[in-house]
């Protein structure tokens, strides 16, 4: 009987609801809830058009890196008490991400299993009021709506995403899945001007062009802090080094060639329509997304993660004792290891080296194989939305 409950895509909606009620209640009993204090003080500073990237020790520790669209999202929970507040944003981004996965032309056997393991997961991104289950789910939809012919859509969630964490720009690496580019390329410009122009109903036209520049200065001053905090830079920058101690070494010395290897599926021309290799690639773009970037934290991993269950699900029964041991690797260090599960000092080791990016290192890397020498009969499962 709890199989047939479990295996239910709504009964894991509504234990995620209830794990984003607990997580809600318990920050915000402990005070332990700083990043919302920060996203919903956007949308007051920019009715008050205050800078929105200057730190209000009086407010919140630490300073506010969104961009201004993020006004517009945050404000209806901006309004509430914070504790109504609290609990309806963080079940507002989750319901988003189950949303998206929804929609992914997975067997809902697969939806949820895919479900299932990210829980953890979406629940340390729930403790630390983050957004970041959104921006995975702007990146899964930019891929099924493009895929499905709806690019005006696609486009919505790809300039949204990108007018507030600029993450969801790589919702243009599924632009050669389109059977219409340029439907996506003129709904892409409809989207973006109406994401500048919609935080100017807050506040002026005038404050609101300066905080898109004060935006640009804040994440560029933030890149360079990035690479000496603890929290941050969880990335395979960050792994190589902390491991090696030389924290110097350029992010370009990583990001061409990261972004060389990446490029060479696209080569593939004749696979684009193969609903797998399709699969993989969405996969591959959400952990690149958080390999490669120094503001990649613990949090941020809900978006790899998920890339790395995609991918795990895609391969079929038996699975390949490779692909099975890099996903218990994954689980247990990059999903596990922020938990209790992992005592104290463990978690501290694991923080120090940056750790928790090493398997999605190695999944990564495994995946752009199968991805360069993708064939028809690649053993991987056959996928049906239903």
């Amino acid at each position: 009987m709890l199989k047939s409950i479990i295996g239910k895509p709504r009964s894991i909606l509504v234990i995620w609801l209830c794990l984003a009620f607990i997580a809600g209640v318990k920050q915000h009993l402990r005070g332990g809830y700083n990043n919302y204090l920060i996203f919903k003080n956007v949308f007051w500073n920019t009715l008050a058009e205050q800078n929105l990237y200057l730190e209000y020790p009086n407010l919140y520790f630490d300073s506010n890196h969104y961009g201004p669209f993020f006004s517009i999202i945050i404000a209806p929970f901006a309004m509430l008490p914070d504790l109504i507040g609290v609990i309806l944003w963080i079940s507002f981004t989750g319901l988003t991400l189950y949303y998206a996965i929804r929609q992914l032309p997975l067997k809902e056997s697969q939806q949820v299993i895919l479900l299932l393991l990210i829980s953890n997961e979406l629940f340390t991104s729930y403790v630390n009021t983050q957004f970041n289950p959104v921006i995975a789910a702007t990146i899964i939809l930019a891929y099924v709506w493009i895929s499905q012919g709806k690019e005006f859509w696609a486009a919505l969630v790809i300039m949204a995403g990108t007018f507030i964490k600029l993450y969801s720009v790589v919702g243009f690496a599924f632009f050669f899945f389109s059977k219409n580019k340029s439907r996506l390329l003129l709904s892409s410009v409809f989207w973006a001007l109406i994401c500048l122009i919609a935080p100017m109903f807050l506040a002026s036209p005038d404050f609101i062009i300066q905080s898109y520049q004060d935006w640009f200065n804040s994440l560029t001053t933030k890149n360079e802090l990035n690479i000496y905090s603890l929290r941050q830079d969880i990335s395979i920058m960050g792994f190589v080094r902390r491991v090696t101690g030389f924290l110097d070494i350029p992010t370009l010395y990583f990001l061409i060639p990261g972004l060389s290897l990446f490029a060479i599926p696209y080569l593939k021309i004749k696979q684009f329509t193969n609903q797998n290799f399709q699969l993989l690639l969405l996969s591959s773009v959400m952990l690149f997304v958080c390999l490669f970037s120094t503001g990649t934290e613990s949090s941020t991993y809900i978006i790899a993660f998920t890339g790395a269950c995609i991918w795990f699900l895609l391969h079929k029964k038996p699975i390949n004792s490779i692909v099975l041991s890099l996903f218990i690797f994954t689980f247990i260090l990059t999903s596990l290891s922020p938990t209790d599960l992992f005592p104290r000092y463990a978690r501290d080791f694991v923080l120090q080296y940056a750790l928790k990016a090493l398997p999605c290192i190695l999944v990564w890397l495994y995946l752009m194989w199968e991805l360069i020498t993708f064939k028809e009969n690649s053993p991987l499962s056959n996928t049906s939305h239903q």
